[in-house]
């Protein structure tokens, strides 16, 4: 549902309530009332981002996908901080198939906003685990630093170590040779 017609509907079932009301149908009118909050509640949490949100939970990547697609339209049917969600969401979603496509929802999700900071430290994560995949160590580097210092609630302390460790083994140079190898002379 695109995001103008939702508070149409709250306004529309707000002045119902408040005719039924006048019209002495008091609980009727109540109820138009309270119904209205769905509406509100859907314009700053949108139903679709709620659902791939539960099946998120719930481990299930390939349902949470088919809840976001439903999603035809985000730049009209989502506000700025849900379009950070959206594309938070796929990127975690496409992370196990297409590391490409991930490192852009996950830039796209921090350049709109996110509101958590673990949220955050997440993409960052992500995002530098893009750049290793790509041989960017410095890159990957700076991203996982911004991660650590983002991850105040201390939620992704053991992944990050993990990345730190690999990022200790990587080799930066292509023509780079094994340092414990004897060195080989022009005669043997």
């Amino acid at each position: 549902m695109n995001k103008i017609l939702k508070p149409i509907l709250a306004l529309l079932l707000i002045v119902g309530g408040v005719f039924l009301i006048t019209q002495r149908e008091i609980a009727w009118g109540i109820i138009c009332i309270l119904l209205s909050s769905i509406p509100i509640l859907l314009y700053f949490r949108n139903e679709f981002i709620l659902l791939a949100f539960w099946k998120m939970r719930n481990q299930d990547m390939e349902a949470a996908k088919m809840w976001l697609s439903k999603i035809t339209n985000p730049d009209k049917q989502l506000i700025k901080k849900q379009l950070g969600y959206y594309n938070f969401m796929l990127g975690l979603t496409e992370a196990q198939n297409n590391l490409t496509k991930s490192e852009t929802h996950m830039r796209k999700a921090l350049d709109h906003g996110l509101s958590f900071a673990h949220d955050r430290a997440m993409a960052k994560m992500n995002l530098a685990a893009g750049a290793m995949t790509r041989g960017r160590k410095q890159e990957a580097q700076k991203l996982l630093a911004d991660a650590k210092a983002e991850d105040k609630q201390n939620m992704l302390t053991d992944q990050i170590k993990i990345f730190e460790e690999q990022l200790k083994k990587m080799n930066m140079g292509r023509n780079m040779q094994n340092p414990h190898m004897r060195k080989r002379g022009k005669y043997f």
